[in-house]
């Protein structure tokens, strides 16, 4: 299968983005470029009598899976208006429940699924072939659906949006941070393949920069605490990816990182601000809007997920945690940008 490379992979990306010009990651009520109502002498769906039904697992709850279902939904909303009916699930970290949520919209019969986060995804491929599928904040997909040389497209009902950053860049920022440093705790759920992907690929390029890397998997949130307790005490500085488990804990992970002063590279925003000192972030916001704009080329326009490529964010910040840099005496680099503070 031919390899695709990850910029070309972009070049999707680059086209979506042209709708998202106002969504900005500010959800504000602004129509995004290229998200107006059909051109004059097109009839709408509305217009025409047609109404999508689509349902939405969201994998759990936290502030970047909340924020690319919120980008999703107002931008299909703004798109589609009453045309289109949305049915929103919650899965609340539980592989089970997105079994359940995924066969109740099969057995409906919905014109469209979108899965929020990798369990909810696989949940959705094992129960339907015939429903496209659109799957967001999915680091990467050929781990996810276990593709072998992935390249870009699926081949079956599925598409969407991944929310991996890049990764050497990531590896990058702990060296600019702490170039010192010595041990570096990889910490992550064991249970999340996308997780070890990224885990497995920061590790290669640390350990090229000369870090002596471990890692610290924990398999769910009850041993969370003690898994990294323990890396706390082994290690100079954490790096925890866009790890779900990870993010619907960071305050705890936070709780105890801070007060035995090791700091945290995260990769993603919710998790830094949370626990992390600084992240390459991006916008789950505006990765929600992204993936609405492939949900109208598909329920409009007839689009074959198949064929559809992966689309990735366009654009990525560095951002650090003011509050946790002052906790422990660390000064950002030029460049970086204050996480709000909510």
């Amino acid at each position: 299968m031919r390899k695709l490379s990850r910029l070309a992979a972009l070049g999707l990306s680059g086209i979506l983005a042209l709708g998202l010009a106002a969504c900005g990651g500010t959800g504000t009520s602004d129509t995004p470029s290229g998200t107006e109502s059909p051109a004059a002498g097109t009839e709408s769906p509305a217009a025409a009598g047609e109404t999508f039904v689509v349902g939405i697992c969201q994998q759990m709850q936290h502030v970047a899976l909340d924020e690319a279902t919120r980008g999703f939904i107002e931008t299909l909303e703004e798109k589609l208006g009453t045309s289109v009916e949305i049915q929103e699930q919650n899965a609340s970290g539980e592989a089970a429940n997105c079994t359940t949520i995924i066969n109740n919209f099969v057995s409906q019969g919905v014109d469209l699924i979108l899965c929020n986060g990798t369990t909810a995804l696989q949940a959705a491929v094992a129960a339907t072939g015939d429903i496209p599928i659109l799957g967001t904040s999915i680091t990467e997909y050929g781990v996810a659906l276990g593709i072998d040389g992935f390249d870009g497209t699926t081949g079956i009902n599925v598409s969407g949006t991944s929310d991996l950053a890049p990764l050497d860049e990531q590896a990058a920022m702990l060296q600019e941070w702490f170039p010192d440093a010595q041990n570096v705790g990889l910490v992550y759920c064991s249970a999340e393949p996308n997780s070890d992907y990224q885990v497995q690929t920061v590790k290669g390029y640390l350990e090229e920069m000369g870090y002596t890397c471990t890692e610290y998997a924990f398999s769910d949130s009850n041993d969370l605490s003690a898994v990294v307790t323990t890396a706390c005490a082994e290690s100079d500085v954490l790096y925890i990816p866009t790890d779900n488990t990870a993010a619907t804990n960071a305050e705890l992970i936070g709780n105890i990182a801070v007060p035995a002063g090791v700091p945290i590279i995260a990769g993603e925003e919710g998790i830094c601000s949370g626990c992390g000192v600084a992240t390459l972030s991006i916008s789950y916001y505006d990765l929600g809007c992204q993936t609405a704009e492939m949900a109208y080329e598909i329920l409009v326009n007839g689009a074959d997920p198949a064929t559809m490529e992966i689309a990735y964010a366009p654009n990525f910040t560095p951002k650090y945690n003011a509050a946790n840099c002052e906790a422990l005496g660390l000064t950002p680099p030029e460049g970086y940008e204050a996480i709000a503070a909510e």
